[in-house]
């Protein structure tokens, strides 16, 4: 979840909206990568999760961070919730997710080296304190009422909200965690060609980095849970966005949208205050119940759009959402794969090609037996294997032409990155049908197992 947005003016004219969305178009040579990934952490003797504060907790986590590895605090009504450092920052999810927003970097290798720097930074602070971390797309065994909630006024607001628009959006907020890579664009039909194709290929990363196998204990009959729970969790906010698809589609296009996704809050001077349901159309007019009389700042219109969650999204960068959190190798291949589809233009192409002929139902069916079915999906003529083979050859072509060497010059390429994803391809297997091999394997049904072989 983002934290509040700052140093916008006033909105005096209503084509401000797409024209904040606009200002991200960028030159080639300044287009950056942006990892973000989210980890559950747990008490190692207990196996539950860990609350705010205490001597095994998120808070002593974050301290330690501070005091020991060089972060700079970041507070809300005096409780520490986030850290920054060098373009970066650590936040909280609701649940207590810790959560690293990376720096915008050249290239996957660095991206990589700072994911690689940040876990072996919080493993430190860690054992000292008996803490574990793990990647999974959702919590295995913990319930709801297991869940700590941090101390947050927008996370207050949501749980409020939740049950009112769907069933599981508590469930999202608290017991799910993603990777996900935040790309750039360059022109308004950059930006359009490779919305399409985000969304379009959104099922495929879902399937390749299915990891949420198990939820209260037990199989849950889904490869990614997660992608299940974001299924049915607020219909105004979440999908697969057909618009995107239609003629003329550009950013006042997806201005208007926003325009019609109901507010959760408005932030000013630390506090959130509640506009749950209400109009940001309400509030353009300075009619908006929470603030009669007040207009909306662009801060304001920054902060609503992090509070909608399709399966890919723009602010003024495009947010690839679609994908588990997970192992360690995988946070990296994340970035990799939508890097090498996005950033050259002949995969970006060929991307495109092979899927404009699909519509909206076939989009959404896959996005749905992606979830179910992972890596075996079938959807009318479309086997995802097959699918997922042929995006991952599509995606290393892209990396192999931008030629980006890391190593000191020694690797002449990222194409490595994506090794992982190659040998799920190879064997038909992504993280969650080895997690459910092992559980009717080895493990013999004992889910407790998972902590002490699948954390960081």
């Amino acid at each position: 979840m983002s934290i509040p947005q700052s140093g916008g003016g006033p909105i005096e004219r209503h084509e401000q909206l797409a024209e904040y969305l606009a200002s991200g178009c960028k030159p080639e040579s300044d287009w950056r990568i942006g990892t973000e990934h989210e980890k559950f952490g747990y008490c190692k003797d207990t196996l539950r999760p860990l609350p705010y504060a205490g001597p095994r907790s998120i808070l002593a986590v974050l301290e330690g961070l501070r005091d020991r590895h060089g972060w700079a605090p970041i507070e809300e009504a005096g409780h520490l919730i986030g850290l920054e450092k060098d373009g970066a920052n650590v936040s909280l999810e609701p649940g207590g997710q810790l959560e690293l927003s990376g720096a915008p970097l050249e290239t996957i290798h660095q991206t990589c080296d700072e994911v690689n720097e940040h876990l072996a930074d919080v493993k430190d602070i860690a054992d000292k304190v008996g803490v574990g971390f793990i990647g999974l797309g959702a919590a295995p065994i913990w319930r709801h009422e297991d869940m700590p909630v941090m101390p947050k006024g927008r996370y207050r607001l949501m749980t409020d909200y939740m049950d009112r628009v769907g069933t599981m959006g508590k469930s999202m907020m608290y017991r799910t965690c993603t990777v996900q890579v935040n790309l750039d664009f360059g022109s308004e039909a950059d930006m359009v060609r490779k919305f399409r194709v985000a969304l379009a290929l959104q099922p495929v990363a879902t399937a390749l980095f299915a990891n949420s196998p198990f939820f209260e204990g037990r199989p849950n009959g889904h490869k990614s849970w997660r992608a299940r729970i974001w299924r049915d969790l607020d219909p105004a906010r979440t999908g697969m966005l057909p618009f995107v698809f239609d003629e003329g589609f550009g950013f006042e296009a997806y201005a208007e949208y926003a325009l019609d996704v109901p507010m959760y809050f408005v932030y000013r001077d630390g506090i959130y205050h509640d506009a749950l349901g209400q109009s940001f159309r309400d509030f353009l007019r300075g009619e908006l119940p929470a603030l009669p009389g007040e207009k909306p700042t662009l801060s304001d219109w920054a902060d609503h759009l992090t509070t909608i969650f399709p399966e890919a999204r723009i602010k003024k960068f495009m947010e690839m959402r679609g994908a588990d959190g997970g192992p360690w190798r995988r946070l990296c291949a994340l970035p990799a794969f939508w890097v090498g589809l996005m950033y050259d233009k002949g995969a970006l192409d060929a991307a495109w090609d092979l899927v404009r002929g699909w519509d909206s139902e076939t989009r959404e069916r896959l996005r749905v037996a992606a979830s179910v079915d992972g890596l075996q999906a079938k959807v009318g003529g479309i086997d995802m294997l097959d699918l997922a083979r042929e995006v991952l050859a599509l995606s290393h072509a892209g990396l192999k032409a931008r030629a980006r060497p890391g190593g000191g010059g020694m690797i002449p390429d990222e194409t490595h990155f994506l090794d992982t994803l190659r040998e799920s391809v190879a064997t038909g297997r992504a993280p969650a049908d080895e997690l459910l091999a092992r559980y009717h394997g080895d493990w013999q049904g004992d889910l407790s197992r998972i902590y002490a072989e699948y954390s960081y």
